[in-house]
């Protein structure tokens, strides 16, 4: 995925705007963001031809050609991206390109495995959307989620891994040791094993007018495309855990103020001990306890708030255009439901020794037990923050990544 410089011309408060910037900085690529009052004005910035269908957002690529609202599916197809399996069959399909994943096709590819790694949205998953990393190990200055996710990108294709982007898969089935998927565009993946390292996705506040404001003035995720338009803004960052106060310490660097809404009673025992210390030092951040916001208010985009102190049972409404949900991850697991992989009441996926019972293996196939990152279907790997009990921390997802493609050659060893 080259290093590319795009124009990107919408309204301010553009939903489709704003999901076309997300993607943009989460894959790495350079764009120019230019706010428009409306249609009429991209006439007088851009190259558009006299027999064009004007529309906002409008995307205009490096060879000068204008998408006028584009999906993202056919952004990344005019970006050379989207891409057919090369192969009718693979020794090892990885499903999710985050952490976990890329690792992975990394460790996979560079061993000789016939490697293909199937992402549904973009390069870096929910870590992909972290504005800093500090704790991750080498990069004593921190470095960006897409920026780790883009070099772990560089490194797999140098190896070999095919990269399928903006793909969900249809129907996934098991038959003659085999996983068999069909993906939305209508091409199929056939493996001889797979790891899942589909992750996780941010929690909903499961309120009204939460969908009718989405992308209006609700984010989901750290939101780093959105931060330069929060200039003079007062900025709601809901969530108690690393991501949230990851998420606070950037928009403190250009929102006048920023405010955290935890449901808990403090935050040392879910932020990490350097977070905690920084946003105690920053005096632009004040942090709202025992707290929930409950309702949202707005004509077109978001205008108010209403948060409740649930000690005290008070509510209070706030001016508010700019709110970041920061609160735990639901797994992305729904693939699986008709399939012979077990998960626990979550949707997270048993694996290893957790599969078992009084020793014996819960519908299980094999005399020996499954392997540590094994689900219940032999050959089916989880790995990351879509494993049961697993802990959600970057580095702990690529170290899963690698550890599974060790049981991946164990498994196909013993099978082919």
């Amino acid at each position: 995925m080259p290093l590319t410089t795009v124009k990107l011309y919408g309204e301010l408060d553009s939903r489709e705007a704003y999901i076309i910037r997300d993607f943009l900085k989460r894959s790495v690529v350079g764009y120019e963001w230019v706010i428009l009052d409306g249609p009429e004005q991209l006439k007088e910035r851009a190259p558009v031809k006299e027999d064009d269908v004007v529309k906002l957002p409008a995307l205009v690529l490096p060879d000068g050609v204008i998408l006028y609202d584009p999906s993202i599916s056919e952004i990344a197809s005019k970006l050379g991206w989207l891409l057919k399996p090369q192969l009718n069959e693979y020794d090892l399909s990885i499903y999710g390109a985050g952490p976990a994943g890329l690792s992975a096709a990394v460790y996979a590819a560079s061993e000789g495995l016939r490697t293909i790694i199937i992402e549904r949205e973009a390069i870096g998953g929910q870590a992909g959307t972290s504005s800093l990393i500090e704790n991750y190990l080498g990069f004593p200055d921190g470095v960006s989620g897409a920026e780790l996710a883009e070099r772990a990108r560089q490194q797999a294709v140098k190896f070999g891994a095919e990269i399928l982007l903006i793909r969900n898969g249809v129907k996934a089935m098991y038959f003659n040791n085999k996983l068999h998927v069909e993906l939305i565009d209508g091409s199929k993946v056939i493996s001889r094993s797979n790891i899942c390292a589909t992750g996780v996705q941010y929690r909903k506040l499961n309120i009204s007018n939460e969908d009718r404001f989405r992308n209006l003035g609700i984010f989901y995720g750290a939101g780093a495309s959105e931060a330069p338009m929060c200039i003079n803004y007062t900025v709601y960052v809901v969530g108690g855990g690393n991501s949230a106060g990851q998420a606070a310490i950037y928009f403190s660097a250009f929102a006048a103020k920023v405010i955290m809404v935890v449901r808990g009673s403090d935050l040392s025992s879910t932020l990490s001990s350097y977070l905690l210390s920084r946003i105690g030092k920053k005096k632009n951040i004040t942090v709202l306890f025992n707290s929930e916001i409950t309702a949202l208010y707005g004509d077109i985009v978001l205008k108010e708030i209403e948060i409740t102190d649930q000690k005290k049972n008070i509510s209070k409404k706030y001016a508010a255009q700019k709110v970041f949900i920061c609160i735990g991850g639901i797994p992305n697991t729904d693939w699986a439901k008709n399939t012979k992989i077990i998960r626990d009441n979550g949707g997270y996926f048993i694996t290893g020794a957790d599969l078992l019972i009084n020793g014996i293996p819960a519908q299980w196939e094999l005399e020996r037990p499954p392997f540590y990152l094994e689900t219940s279907v032999p050959g089916s790997f989880a790995a990351g923050d879509v494993r049961h009990n697993s802990v959600k921390r970057v580095a702990s997802a690529v170290g899963e990544g690698a550890m599974a493609v060790t049981f991946v050659h164990k498994y196909l060893q013993e099978t082919y």
